[in-house]
């Protein structure tokens, strides 16, 4: 991001040589000031939205850490369900083979 090439006290603290035929001081003043108070209001918004995406940042760290953490559980629990129904399974089949030599 680009430094800014003045600060609101600096346009506050700027004073102008009066000539002959020179700007109303006054006229000078008025502008300065609304440019002051607009720089100010930038300078606000600007460190508003810099806190904004920091924290945002520190979110999307966190999810993807919660990510990669829910994958991990993930994977270890399709290994155990894929064990049990396998193991179900020879159940199942042991069961129905003894049922049919059972009754022959």
């Amino acid at each position: 991001m680009e430094k800014l090439n003045l600060t609101p006290e600096e346009i506050f603290n700027t004073e102008f040589k009066v000539d002959f035929k020179g700007y109303s001081p006054e006229q000078v003043d008025n502008m300065l000031d609304l440019i002051l108070e607009d720089y100010g209001k930038m300078e606000e918004n600007t460190q508003e939205l810099l806190n904004t995406i920091a924290s945002l940042e520190a979110k999307i760290k966190e999810l993807k850490n919660d990510k990669i953490e829910l994958e991990s559980k993930q994977k270890v629990f399709d290994l155990s369900n894929t064990t049990n129904y396998s193991s179900v399974d020879i159940l199942k089949r042991i069961s129905r083979l003894e049922n049919q030599i059972l009754k022959k």
